[in-house]
């Protein structure tokens, strides 16, 4: 065997990056044993009953090192999502025939790198009024104009349904933004952080994540969940399509992650979400009872894998309560993540550092290498 051979063979590899530390982060930690994930120092739970989503953004770019206050956080969103609105033609002329999420990805590439707003301000700001109007214009609807004195997730709601939000609805879109606003170094934080360690302007970096949210591995997710439950159809057939599904090997939607070995926290968030919501009390009771049966069902044909309720399974439930299309769910999970994008951006930013890892060469190797 070749020098170059048993330097290659020495070397670990940990498919996926499992288990491999690539930064160090204050912005957020995922306990996936315990079931516990804390945002810039707080626990979840305690974050969604006490800070809106404006005041977690807020946080998290202060820990990032942008000192930033609450209402100057509003103040300047509102500001931003007015600005952003000019660019709602050419974005809308520019993506005719995409999808929201690949349209998204044009309108991101139409903010200027040179502007008076902070980038960060400009991406958090475009995102809410980006996916508005273009899933107003796949149903054939003008765009809305964003009021800058409202609630970035009120406005939001309004933008996107041409209406008034009911207050309920509004709590429970910001509840959800504050959610998933960020969680640890997930595949679309990891890329945005590869991108920004090259130096690359704010506006790549999170660019780059969208392009990773797309996946059905990550921000794809909640939709399947929709279909799953379209699918069993009622309370009978409950049970025997679980079964089979699961003997078929087939994965459950909604069920399981990559880091969780527990019930996801995120979960119990979004469930109390819902169950504050009026008019969505029967489809909120079967898809409970497909929950429980599905649990039981795993535990039973699955004992040795921990597979428990995770995040897409109550987004799936509340976006759809909130009368989200289903074509805008992964859209509307970047409107929130964006927050965690950007603060990962600016702490890589500050390290200087390229992220340059190595890879296990398993390839043919040259004649001339002495090989034993």
């Amino acid at each position: 065997m070749s020098k170059i051979e048993e330097k290659t063979q020495s070397a670990a590899v940990a498919s996926g990056l499992e288990g491999v530390v690539a930064a160090q982060t204050a912005l957020s930690r995922v306990d996936g044993a315990a079931g516990r994930l804390i945002i810039a120092g707080r626990d979840l739970p305690d974050l969604a009953a006490s800070m809106d989503f404006e005041g977690v953004t807020a946080a998290l770019w202060s820990t990032a090192g942008t000192p930033s206050e609450v209402d100057d956080t509003r103040a300047a969103l509102g500001a931003a999502r007015v600005d952003a609105f000019a660019s709602v033609p050419t974005l809308l002329a520019a993506s005719k025939g995409l999808t929201i999420t690949e349209a998204l990805r044009v309108g991101l590439s139409l903010l200027p790198d040179n502007h008076d707003t902070a980038p960060h301000v400009r991406l958090m700001a475009a995102m809410p009024v980006f996916v508005a109007a273009l899933a107003r214009a796949a149903e054939g609807k003008e765009a809305i104009a964003p009021d800058a004195s409202r609630r970035h997730a009120e406005d939001y709601l309004r933008m996107l349904h041409g209406k008034e939000p009911a207050a309920d609805a509004a709590d429970a879109m910001d509840k959800y933004l504050v959610t998933v606003s960020d969680h640890g170094m997930n595949a679309s934080t990891f890329t945005a952080r590869v991108v920004a360690s090259t130096a690359a302007e704010q506006v790549s970096s999170v660019l780059a994540a969208l392009c990773a949210l797309k996946g059905p591995l990550h921000g794809g997710a909640p939709g399947p969940v929709l279909d799953m439950l379209d699918s069993i159809g009622g309370v009978a057939n409950i049970e025997p399509w679980l079964r089979e599904a699961v003997m078929a090997g087939d994965r459950l939607m909604g069920f399981g992650h990559r880091i969780y070995r527990v019930r996801d926290p995120r979960a119990d968030v979004l469930g109390s979400v819902i169950a504050g919501l009026s008019g969505v009390e029967e489809r909120t009771a079967f898809a409970r009872q497909v929950e429980a049966t599905a649990k039981a069902v795993l535990k039973e044909l699955k004992p040795h894998r921990p597979l428990d309720t995770n995040v897409e399974f109550f987004t799936a439930l509340l976006l759809e309560a909130l009368a989200i299309p289903r074509e805008a769910f992964t859209p509307t999970f970047a409107v929130g993540r964006v927050a965690g994008w950007t603060a990962h951006v600016m702490e890589q930013e500050a390290t200087g550092r390229l992220i340059r890892p190595s890879a296990q060469y398993v390839g043919a190797l040259p004649d001339d290498l002495e090989v034993a």
